[in-house]
C-alpha cells in the first residue's frame, strides 16, 4: 500500500507537534511504502532532518516561510476567472457560509492546477479589493467590516501562504509514478493546511483522505490568535479575519475526509462540533515506547516519597505561578516536601518570573549556621547530571503534578503513567480520559485544591504506590507504539475496502509496486512464448 503522509512544520523534520508519532508510525509499518509531503515553517527546521526507513520511497517539501512568486502573468480571462473564485472564498470567510467558501476553493485549486500556480494571483491589487468588497458586504462581521488598509494587506499576504499548497506540484503522477493522485491513501497528520493537499488529492484524483489530530488545529489557531501564544497581539479585524479562515478550512475538511481519527474525546468533541459525523470518527490515542519508561515504571523504588516532581515546557500555559503558591501552602504543612522542575524547554521571559517567585516564596534554608543553604524549589533541565532521562526526572520523585490551564492531550501525564508514579492534575483538556480514575484531578487555577490533593498523596504512601500501579497498567493498555500502529493499520485497510472513488475509475493495487520500476521487466522473457524447437537441439 502506498501512503502520502502530510504534515505542517513537524515530521519528517526533528522538530515539531507531530514528529514523534509519525516517525513511530512509518517505522511501524514496513510493509507499506510512505511518501512524505512536508510544509516547513522556518529555513532552520528543515536542516534538521531525522533519519528515515528504506520504505519511505521519497521526501518533498513546500516552504510556508518563504515568499514566493512564480513569475508569470495572466492574461485577462484568467483574471477575471482567478477574481470570480477568491470573491466567492472571502465571502464564504466573511460571512460563515461553507457552499462560497468551498466553491471559491476548488475554483481557485482548479486554476492553479490549470496554469501552474497562482502565488502572485493571491497577492494581487484584485485579491485585496475583493477582500475589501466581502468585509464592507452585508453579513460581515462587524470586527470584519471595520478593516483598514492594512488589515487587508497583512490578511492577503497570509492567505497567500495559507493556499499555498493549491499551486503546489504535488498532485499529478509523474514519469516516477510519484504524486499524490497516485497513492492509496492521503493521511494528514494534522488538520488545517496540513490536510490541504490530502483535500485536492480527493477532489481531483478520488484518493480517500485520512486526518489525524491530537492537538485539534483549529483550537491551537484560536489561542495564538487571542495571543495565548506570545508576541504581538494582531489587530482585531486580522484576527477576526484569521478565524474565520480556520474555521471554514476546517469544517470543509472535516465534512470532505472519510476518517478521522483525533486522539482523544477532547479533540473529538471540536471535530463533532464542526461538522464531522460520527460514523467517520474513531479515538486513537498517540503510541509511545513504553520500553524508554520501563526501568523506573517496573522499579520497586517509587522515588523520594516527600518530592513532588513537574515536567515539561515552562511557558505560561502550565501555570507554574499557580503550582508555587500551592507548593506554598504544602510546606507550611509539610515542611520536608521539595519541589523539581525538570524543563524539556522553556520561555525565558516565563522561566524568569518562575524564578523570581520561588526566590521570593522560599528563602534558601540551611540546617544549621555552616551548612550552605538550598532553595527547596529546584529548576533542572532534561539531560543534566541528575536527570539524564526524562523517565529519570520522573523516578526523581513519588507524585507528578500537572498545573496546565491549557492542554490537548497530557503526554507528560501519560509518561508519568507509564513510569508508575501517582499523579495529581488540573482539569483541562483531555486529562479526565488520560487519568480514568488513576489519579487527582482538581480544577485548574486554584492553588489550594492543588495544594489539598498533593498532601493527601503525601500523607499516604500506600495510596501513592496503589493509584501509580493501576497508571502504569492502563498507560500499558492505551497509550503504546503497538495499538497506535494497528490501529492504523486497520483504518488504513477500511478505506481500501470501501471501494475506489477515483474518477478514473481505478481500483487500488490493480497496478503492481514494480511497475514503478524501470527497465526491461515490461517485456520479461518468461512472458513471452517459448520458441519452437530446433531439429539441432532435438539431437
Amino acid at each position: 500500500m502506498r501512503i502520502g503522509l502530510l504534515t505542517e512544520g513537524g515530521y519528517p523534520y526533528a522538530t515539531g507537534e507531530a514528529a514523534p508519532w509519525c516517525d513511530r508510525l512509518v517505522r511501524g509499518l514496513p510493509q507499506h511504502e510512505f511518501e512524505l509531503y512536508a510544509l516547513s515553517r522556518s529555513a532552520e527546521q528543515e536542516r534538521a532532518r531525522v533519519p528515515l526507513p528504506e520504505h519511505v520511497t521519497h521526501v518533498r517539501t513546500a516552504p510556508l516561510w518563504a515568499p514566493a512568486d512564480d513569475g508569470r502573468s495572466y492574461s485577462r480571462r484568467e483574471r477575471r476567472r482567478f477574481t470570480d473564485c477568491f470573491q466567492q472564498l472571502v465571502h464564504g470567510v466573511c460571512s460563515g457560509a461553507p457552499e462560497p467558501f468551498a466553491t471559491g476553493l476548488y475554483g481557485l485549486a482548479g486554476l492553479a492546477r490549470e496554469q501552474g500556480g497562482l502565488y502572485a494571483a493571491l497577492r494581487s491589487e484584485s485579491a485585496v479589493r475583493a477582500l475589501e468588497a466581502a468585509c464592507r458586504a452585508p453579513g460581515a462581521s462587524r470586527t470584519v467590516q471595520v478593516a483598514q488598509v492594512a488589515d487587508l494587506l497583512e490578511f492577503v499576504d497570509e492567505l497567500e501562504r495559507m493556499l499555498r499548497p493549491l499551486s503546489l506540484d504535488w498532485y499529478e503522477e509523474d514519469a516516477r509514478g510519484e504524486g499524490l493522485g497516485a497513492v492509496d491513501v492521503c493521511h494528514a497528520g494534522a488538520g488545517g493546511v496540513a490536510a490541504l493537499p490530502g483535500l485536492l488529492a480527493k477532489r481531483f484524483f478520488g484518493v480517500p483522505l485520512l486526518v489525524t489530530e491530537y492537538g485539534v488545529q483549529l483550537r491551537a489557531h484560536y489561542l495564538s490568535h487571542l495571543g495565548a501564544g506570545g508576541g504581538e497581539e494582531p489587530r482585531p479585524a486580522v484576527r477576526a479575519l484569521r478565524a474565520a479562515f480556520h474555521l471554514r478550512l476546517a469544517c470543509e475538511i472535516y465534512a470532505r475526509a472519510d476518517f478521522l481519527t483525533p486522539g482523544n474525546a477532547h479533540a473529538r468533541r471540536w471535530q463533532e462540533r464542526c461538522g464531522a459525523t460520527r460514523d467517520r470518527l474513531r479515538t486513537v490515542y498517540p503510541g509511545m515506547e513504553a520500553d524508554r519508561f520501563a526501568t523506573v515504571g517496573e522499579s520497586a523504588d517509587c522515588g523520594d516519597p516527600h518530592t513532588l516532581v513537574w515536567v515539561g515546557r515552562v511557558e505560561p500555559a502550565k501555570d507554574l505561578i499557580a503550582l508555587l503558591h500551592a507548593f506554598a501552602e504544602i510546606r507550611r504543612a509539610e515542611p520536608g516536601t521539595r519541589l523539581r522542575i525538570f524543563a524539556t524547554a522553556a520561555d525565558p521571559g516565563y522561566l524568569a518570573d518562575c524564578l523570581s517567585l520561588a526566590a521570593q516564596l522560599f528563602p534558601d534554608e540551611a540546617a544549621d549556621r555552616v551548612t550552605v543553604g538550598e532553595n527547596p524549589v529546584a529548576f533542572e533541565q532534561i539531560g543534566g547530571p541528575e536527570a539524564p532521562s526524562t523517565a529519570e526526572a520522573y523516578g526523581a520523585g513519588r507524585i507528578v503534578v500537572l498545573s496546565s490551564v491549557i492542554e490537548g492531550f497530557p503526554l507528560a501525564l501519560a509518561e508519568a503513567m507509564l513510569c508508575g508514579r501517582a499523579t495529581v492534575s488540573t482539569d483541562v483538556g483531555a486529562v479526565r480520559e488520560v487519568i480514568g480514575g488513576t489519579g487527582l484531578v482538581v480544577p485548574p487555577r486554584n492553588p489550594k485544591a492543588l495544594a489539598e490533593a498533593c498532601l493527601s498523596l503525601l500523607g499516604d504512601a500506600e495510596r501513592a504506590e496503589r493509584l501509580g500501579a493501576a497508571a502504569r497498567a492502563r498507560a500499558l493498555e492505551l497509550f503504546t507504539v503497538e495499538q497506535n500502529v494497528t490501529a492504523f493499520q486497520e483504518i488504513y485497510l477500511r478505506l481500501l475496502a470501501r471501494g475506489s472513488e477515483r474518477p478514473d475509475g481505478g481500483v487500488p493495487f490493480a497496478r503492481p509496486p514494480e511497475a514503478r520500476v524501470p527497465g526491461h521487466w515490461t517485456s520479461p522473457t518468461w512472458a513471452k512464448p517459448a520458441p519452437e524447437p530446433t531439429a539441432e537441439a532435438a539431437v
